[in-house]
Formats: C-alpha cells, sequence, structure tokens
C-alpha cells in the first residue's frame, strides 16, 4: 500500500485542494441540475434557487424550469451526490482496514447480498411492503450478507480480517450464483427489472427515495471521519495499534457496519454501481497524501463529483435514451483497476 508517512508535496497541496474539490462539486452540481431536455443555464439555476430562499433572482426564469429543477432533477442530483460520498468513502474504509488499495466495498459481498435479495423478490413477487419492496430487499440483503461475513470471519472472539476478506469472495461468488438462478428462471418482463437493477441507475430517484436513503448515506459519510486517528493508527499493522491504545476487534466491527449501512442504502435506492469506492480514495490518496484526517472529507467530495457527472453522461451521451449508470463508472472504473493491479504486482505487494 502506498506509504502511509506524510510528505511535504502532499501538506503543500491541502490548501489549493480545500478549494479545487468543494468548487468541483458545486460545479458539478450546477451543471448537472441544467442540463437535460429543458435547459436551465447557470445563472438560472443560482435564481431559482435564490427566489426559493426569498431573494431577488439574478436572470429570468420559466415557471417549468423552476418545476423541473424542484420535481426532477434536484432529487436525482443529490442522491447522485449522497452516494458517490458515501460509496468513495466507505471505499476509503475497507482500504484502510485491509491496508490494501484493491480493496472495495464490493469485496465483501455487500453488494452482491443486496443484488441476490433484489433478484429473489422480483421473481418471487413478494410485494409486501408495496413501492418500496425492492429497496427494503436490497438494504435487508446487504445486511445479511455482513453478518454472515462476520461469524464466518470469527475466531477466538475476534475479527480475523483475511477470513473476512475470503469470505466475501466466496459470499460474492454464491450471491452471484442464486442471483444467476433468478434471472434463468425469470420471465422476459422480470428479467428486464433484474438486469436495470444490476446495472445501476439513478433513474427512480425522488424527494421520497431520498429522505429514505439520506439517514443511512449520511452516517457513513458523517461518522466515518471520526474514525481517522484509529485508521492512521492502524496502518501501523493490528499489533502496532494495540499498543497505542486503539480497540482493534471493536474498531473493525464499527467499520463494517457503517459501510454495511452506506453501501446498503445505496444498493437499496440506485442499485448497484460499482469502482468509485475503489478509485476515488486512491486518486485522493496520490494527491494528498494517506493521512485518513484528509483522505475521507476530500473522498466524499471527489466522490460525490464524479457521480453526480457521471449520472449526466449517462442520461445525456443517447438522448433519449439512458445508459445505466454502473456501465459508464465501469468504462471508468475497470482500466483504472487494472492499471492499480500491474502497478501493485510490479511492487511486489500482490
Amino acid at each position: 500500500m502506498t506509504t502511509l508517512t506524510a510528505s511535504a508535496p502532499h501538506k503543500r497541496q491541502k490548501l489549493p485542494a480545500l478549494l479545487i474539490l468543494p468548487l468541483l462539486l458545486v460545479s458539478s452540481l450546477i451543471l448537472a441540475i441544467g442540463t437535460g431536455a429543458v435547459s436551465i443555464s447557470p445563472l438560472q439555476v443560482i435564481s431559482i434557487f435564490l427566489t426559493d430562499l426569498g431573494l431577488s433572482p439574478l436572470v429570468a426564469f420559466e415557471d417549468q424550469q423552476a418545476a423541473v429543477l424542484h420535481a426532477i432533477r434536484l432529487p436525482r442530483v443529490l442522491l447522485g451526490a449522497l452516494m458517490g460520498a458515501a460509496l468513495a468513502v466507505c471505499g476509503a474504509a475497507m482500504q484502510g482496514l485491509f491496508r490494501n488499495p484493491l480493496a472495495d466495498p464490493g469485496l465483501l459481498g455487500i453488494s452482491s447480498g443486496a443484488s441476490l435479495a433484489v433478484a429473489g423478490t422480483v421473481v418471487l413477487g413478494l410485494h409486501s411492503f408495496g413501492l418500496y419492496s425492492l429497496q427494503v430487499a436490497a438494504f435487508v440483503g446487504s445486511m445479511v450478507t455482513t453478518a454472515v461475513i462476520y461469524l464466518l470471519s470469527q475466531e477466538q472472539g475476534r475479527v480475523n480480517v483475511m477470513a473476512m476478506l475470503l469470505s466475501g469472495i466466496a459470499i460474492n461468488a454464491l450471491c452471484g450464483a442464486g442471483t444467476g438462478l433468478f434471472t434463468f428462471l425469470s420471465t422476459d418482463e422480470q428479467l428486464k427489472s433484474i438486469t436495470f437493477w444490476q446495472l445501476g441507475s439513478l433513474g427512480g430517484a425522488t424527494w421520497e427515495t431520498l429522505m429514505v436513503a439520506t439517514p443511512f448515506l449520511l452516517i457513513s459519510v458523517m461518522l466515518m471521519p471520526f474514525l481517522a486517528s484509529s485508521f492512521n493508527a492502524l496502518s501501523l499493522g493490528e499489533q502496532g495499534a494495540r499498543h497505542l491504545g486503539i480497540p482493534v476487534d471493536a474498531l473493525k466491527w464499527v467499520i463494517v457496519t457503517l459501510v454495511a449501512l452506506g453501501v446498503g442504502a445505496g444498493v437499496a435506492v440506485s442499485g448497484m454501481i460499482g469502482f468509485v469506492g475503489l478509485t476515488v480514495p486512491h486518486l485522493i490518496r496520490l494527491w494528498l497524501g494517506p493521512n485518513h484526517r484528509v483522505l475521507f472529507p476530500a473522498s466524499a467530495l471527489l466522490g460525490a463529483s464524479l457521480l453526480v457527472l457521471a449520472d449526466l453522461a449517462a442520461r445525456t451521451i443517447a438522448i433519449p435514451a439512458e445508459v445505466p449508470i454502473g456501465i459508464v463508472t465501469a468504462l471508468i472504473g475497470a482500466p483504472f483497476f487494472l492499471y492499480l493491479l500491474n502497478t501493485t504486482r510490479k511492487a511486489g505487494k500482490l
């Protein structure tokens, strides 16, 4: 893994980063809100928000533009930003826990468990929770998967990280097989729903889904930075962290629980969106260094910007059709993963 010692170049880059990353996020939000079938210029976007606050608008805008912004664009863009921040922070946490830049929330099978639960719900016709049945199934699937991995990784009352990693790989394969079986048994209409879910999309974002997912996504994003000092200590190895007074076993439980909440809630409302948790933390680590006090907030900002822009690309590059966002993030993330894999292998760390 990249060295965890803070360097002078990284320290010099923190100040511009504190300006660049928030500006990138704000610019992404305004661009994404204003782009679509109904065009809204950046000044009109700002004017609509100023009007909502009871202030004078900068330029004139139409009522239709304000209605589209409030009812369609804003919940979708906000959900994308929250999802991106949560996925990036969870990715940084997993890489810190495993002390490996190749770790990713999907590695533990959390996303696969959610996908299996959704496929089962669709094929078996379980609709106890009405419109939210798929979301509830995805969240329950992710939590059950996490609990199973916890139990399998227990060793004399302690969590064995390597056993957790291997269990996650096995659970991934098992859930993939189950999802494949449900896909085989599905009708054409059911197959369309399962496929759409597996590829990921923010197209179903509404204020209701945003309100359901926001508390769980924010828990991960807001609480993980409070563990930054413990993550820094963990980078010295478990034995070294214990010598510094860090309750390592309790820390592992807290980290995985927060990751399960964040990723599970995200998958529940938008399907499987991969590679954000892998690429963003590594880019931030290369730019600003491995200090988790900086890594977590910077990853949240860049992850939010990346997913908002990826969703913008997904809904505009093939108008009037919409490309699943999972395809866009995979096109970006997969080559980066191969580069990372090759670099790690050449460094003799794999």
